[in-house]
C-alpha cells in the first residue's frame, strides 16, 4: 500500500520525466490522450481528452469546478478558458501546486483558478461547495475508494456531478501471469485497481448515480504505445543515470519501466479505460 506522502514523493521526483516525455511544458497535462478522426498530433490528443470530459459532465460558466487529483493544472486552465468557470485544484505534491500557481499567477486567472495542496480523500472544503468533481487518472491512486467517493458526495451540491477519467481492471479475478498490473501499478505509485463493474457499485452505495459510462480503450491504444516506445528509449539511459546516482528517488529510479508494463498489460487485455459520469 502507498501513503499520500508516497504519492507526493512519486510526482515531485518524477515530473522532469513528464515534462521530456509528455510535452508536460505544453499542454500542462500527465494523462493518456485519446485519439479519433479529429485528432492530429499527440498534444491534441491530450486536449482532446480533457474536451472530452468537459462535454461529458456538461460544465458552464456557472459550475464550481474541483479537479481531484489536479497535476500542474491542465485541466483546470482548459476548462477555465473554455468555459470560464471558477476551478480550484488540489494535488498531494507541493511541487505540482507551486507549477501550477505561478502559470496561473503568469496567466493572470489567479482570480478563478486557484491550487492547493490537499488529499482529495480528506478536504478542508464546506459541504456541497461544488457542482462538479473532476478527477483525470487520480481515483486509481485512492487507497480507499469509497472514501474519495464519500468526500465527493459530502462536498458535492445536489445534483452536483462527479466525472472521472481513468483505467480499471477489465475483470477484478481474471489471472495476470506476469503480474503486469502490480509491476505497472509499483512505478506509479499505485495500490491497487479495480474494476469499472466494482467501482460502480461502489458508486451507488456511497450515494451517487452513474449516469454515463463510455469506453475509451481503444482511443488510447496510440498513447499507450508512446509510452511503451518511451521506456524501450529510455531503459539505456535511465540505468546509466542511476549507476552514477546511487541516491536516485526509488520512483524516479524505475520510472520509465511504467510504459513497458502499462502496455503489456494493455496487450493482454487486463484493463480498460473508461470515461464515467455519476450524479449525486
Amino acid at each position: 500500500m502507498f501513503s499520500t506522502s508516497d504519492i507526493a514523493d512519486y510526482y515531485n521526483t518524477t515530473q522532469n520525466h513528464y515534462t521530456r516525455w509528455w510535452n508536460l511544458g505544453e499542454t500542462l497535462s500527465l494523462h493518456y490522450g485519446i485519439w479519433d478522426e479529429n485528432v492530429k498530433s499527440f498534444s491534441g490528443s491530450l486536449i482532446n481528452t480533457n474536451r472530452i470530459m468537459m462535454e461529458t459532465a456538461g460544465i458552464s460558466m456557472n459550475d464550481k469546478v474541483l479537479d481531484a487529483g489536479c497535476g500542474v493544472g491542465g485541466a483546470a486552465f482548459f476548462i477555465n478558458k473554455m468555459k470560464n468557470a471558477e476551478v480550484t485544484g488540489i494535488s498531494l505534491s507541493e511541487k505540482q501546486i507551486n507549477y501550477a500557481s505561478k502559470v496561473a499567477a503568469e496567466n493572470n486567472v489567479a482570480d478563478r483558478v486557484s491550487f492547493h495542496i490537499m488529499d482529495f480523500t480528506r478536504t478542508s472544503f464546506n459541504d456541497e461547495s461544488f457542482d462538479v468533481v473532476w478527477a483525470c487518472e487520480s481515483v486509481c491512486q485512492a487507497t480507499d475508494k469509497a472514501a474519495f467517493m464519500r468526500e465527493c458526495h459530502r462536498i458535492l451540491k445536489k445534483g452536483g456531478r462527479l466525472i472521472l477519467g481513468d483505467f480499471f481492471l477489465t475483470d477484478d479475478n481474471r489471472e495476470d501471469r506476469h503480474s503486469w498490473i502490480r509491476k505497472w501499478c509499483d512505478t506509479w505509485a499505485v495500490s491497487g485497481l479495480i474494476s469499472c463493474d466494482a467501482f460502480t457499485e461502489k458508486l451507488k452505495e456511497n450515494g451517487f448515480n452513474p449516469v454515463r459510462i463510455d469506453d475509451y480503450t481503444d482511443k488510447i491504444i496510440k498513447s499507450s504505445r508512446r509510452m511503451y516506445y518511451a521506456s524501450i528509449i529510455g531503459a539505456l539511459p535511465s540505468e546509466i543515470y542511476n549507476l552514477f546516482h546511487p541516491k536516485v528517488s526509488r520512483f524516479a529510479r524505475k520510472h520509465y519501466k511504467c510504459g513497458y508494463y502499462q502496455y503489456k498489460a494493455l496487450k493482454e487485455g487486463l484493463w480498460k479505460y473508461w470515461i464515467m459520469l455519476a450524479v449525486k
